[in-house]
């Protein structure tokens, strides 16, 4: 083992050393094998002067801490005897530990918000009410003992406990420029906003799962929610105009209500809102029945409107939609027409 003499480090004056054990690699040599190992020395570390305001501090703080103590075991005494007066003693004291219990709590939440001057408002007045109302029970109990002055006397532990630890609090904080405390609020309530937001999300997911559990979907949602993704999924944008449409004019026909949703420029899929509508006229009362002429065809229905004059696709589907009714799909009533058409160019 090597010692480096304190001389060797430049020692300064003035400073107190302490000795510490260190290790390193040297190359030591056995029968002329070298081979890397450690070896313990001894190096003087400079020794920091003792903190006298942290010691200080440390001690006002475990005074602090005594007083409070105190305040608590003679307020749950004196309180606890007086409530043992009506209730069951177990009782009275637990009771009793509330009296302190809540300001001591408001001072412990007046410690957290000690950077936000508005929130601390709240525990300290909290806490000031709580303060008097466990000062008041100790002199009360204090008269009824009579022992008036003991129970002023007791009442001023918790009062002395209370300014002692707000006297320490206040010694601790460092209170924030307003610029700066203002962007501390401002990226606290985005943070808080960010963390409501995500806790309403988990609750709209809950929510949302347990209403796809317990809940019957209805015809339109069926529609929609058929697995596959397909155009025929009809949005709720084009289903609430549908309903519109036809509670502000029932009597339109589902050629008539594409017609408004082309007017009112909606992107949606033809055959869905034929279903939807479809579905709707079925549950509606009184449905008034289609009388189709015996052995005539939807493509002899077709030719029949053609050949008098009619070449627009939308009235052709309405005057098929007349004779055989809406069950018809409209995407054969224009595949045929297309094709008839396409014959007599």
């Amino acid at each position: 083992m090597t010692t480096e003499p304190p001389h060797e480090q430049q020692l300064l004056p003035g400073i107190r050393y302490r000795t510490e054990r260190r290790q390193r690699l040297v190359t030591h040599t056995v029968n002329g094998d070298p081979e890397q190992v450690e070896e313990d020395y001894d190096v003087l570390v400079p020794v920091p002067p003792r903190d006298w305001d942290r010691v200080v501090m440390t001690a006002v703080t475990v005074v602090a801490a005594g007083l409070l103590a105190i305040a608590i075991i003679w307020s749950v005494a004196s309180i606890g005897d007086l409530l043992a007066r009506a209730v069951l003693a177990p009782i009275a004291y637990l009771a009793a530990s509330a009296f302190a219990l809540v300001w001591i709590s408001c001072m412990a939440l007046e410690w957290l918000a000690r950077y936000n001057a508005d929130r601390a408002k709240g525990p300290r007045t909290a806490g000031t009410v709580a303060l008097i109302a466990d000062m008041a029970a100790v002199a009360a109990h204090g008269h009824l003992e009579d022992s008036l002055y003991v129970g002023i006397a007791g009442a001023a532990v918790s009062a002395i406990a209370k300014y002692m630890w707000s006297t320490v609090m206040r010694h601790q904080a460092r209170p924030l420029p307003e610029l700066t405390r203002r962007w501390l609020a401002k990226r606290e309530a985005d943070i808080t906003a960010r963390l409501a937001l995500a806790g309403q999300l988990r609750t709209l997911a809950r929510v949302e799962g347990q209403a796809a559990v317990y809940a019957a979907p209805s015809a339109a949602q069926a529609l929609q929610d058929n697995g596959q993704d397909t155009p025929g999924q009809l949005s709720p944008t084009v289903l609430s105009a549908v309903r519109a449409i036809r509670t502000t004019v029932p009597d339109l026909s589902h050629d008539d209500v594409l017609a408004h949703l082309d007017t009112l420029g909606l992107d949606y899929d033809t055959d869905t809102v034929l279903t939807v509508l479809d579905n709707e006229d079925s549950r509606s009362p009184g449905p008034r029945p289609v009388i189709t002429p015996t052995g005539q065809t939807v493509t002899d229905s077709i030719r029949t409107a053609m050949s008098s004059g009619v070449q627009d696709k939308d009235k052709v589907v309405s005057y098929v939609h007349q004779i055989h009714g809406t069950g018809v799909p409209r995407s054969t009533i224009v595949r045929v027409f297309n094709r008839e058409l396409g014959r007599t160019a």
